[in-house]
């Protein structure tokens, strides 16, 4: 069945994270992968990257998500370190591409992570990032540049795409495109008609809007493995 899931255990230090890497029918012949992780509450469980990995493997692509409930970033950044490290160890598969992405915190460690690893390891690192609800700073308060370091700092051979809500309470639109302005590399972004944080949105259901979600993260993964963005 396309979106078979398997649990597996990733060992990080003297621990280790939960995981669930998600199958397409034909595995072996899946050249992407896709490594997605939760935002600051919940579990790689949450409704929207369950559905997302299962999109993902009925259309042929590898995903393995994760747990790390840590709310400190450079924790988390270490977790997702690790999970990299698994996903590059699967002798099973014939992996070519693998994109590293998550929701709100998971996708700040996604970036940060990518930056670090375009750094050592340029020709093996990531070949884009998956941002969903992107929080580019504090509810409210969109004043500081801080959480956009790491994304400024992306190279230009690393694509990112964003989803986020036009009504993201940490995602103010005017700074946003600003700050997209400074990015190095191609950025394709997908706003959400009237979404919050969560990527919910008032009088749609929560369905419409998750496939609504999958379908532009699935367009962009097949454009950018398909026209060599990366």
């Amino acid at each position: 069945l396309p979106g078979f899931q398997v649990s597996v255990k990733v060992p990080f230090g003297a621990k280790v994270l939960d995981a669930a890497l998600c199958l397409p029918a034909s595995a072996k012949d899946a050249r992407t992968a896709v490594i997605l992780t939760h935002g600051a509450g919940g579990d790689m469980n949450f409704r929207h990257l369950r559905s997302l990995a299962h999109a993902l493997a009925s259309a042929g692509v590898i995903c393995l998500r994760f747990t790390c409930k840590s709310l400190n970033l450079g924790y988390r950044v270490k977790a997702y370190r690790s999970v990299w490290d698994y996903m590059k160890t699967l002798q099973t598969f014939t992996i070519k591409h693998i994109f590293v992405g998550g929701r709100s915190m998971g996708c700040r460690a996604a970036v940060a992570l990518a930056r670090q690893l375009s750094k050592e390891q340029p020709e093996e690192g990531p070949q884009g990032v998956i941002c969903l609800a992107f929080p580019l700073h504090p509810p409210r308060t969109p004043t500081h540049r801080q959480r956009s370091e790491d994304l400024r700092a992306l190279p230009e051979h690393l694509p990112v795409l964003f989803v986020s809500g036009t009504e993201d309470q940490m995602c103010d639109t005017v700074l946003f495109e600003e700050m997209v302005k400074e990015m190095k590399g191609s950025v394709d972004v997908f706003w959400l008609k009237g979404g919050c944080h969560g990527l919910t949105v008032k009088g749609r259901t929560e369905d419409s809007v998750i496939e609504e979600v999958n379908l532009q993260v699935l367009t962009w993964l097949t454009d950018v493995t398909q026209t060599g963005k990366t």
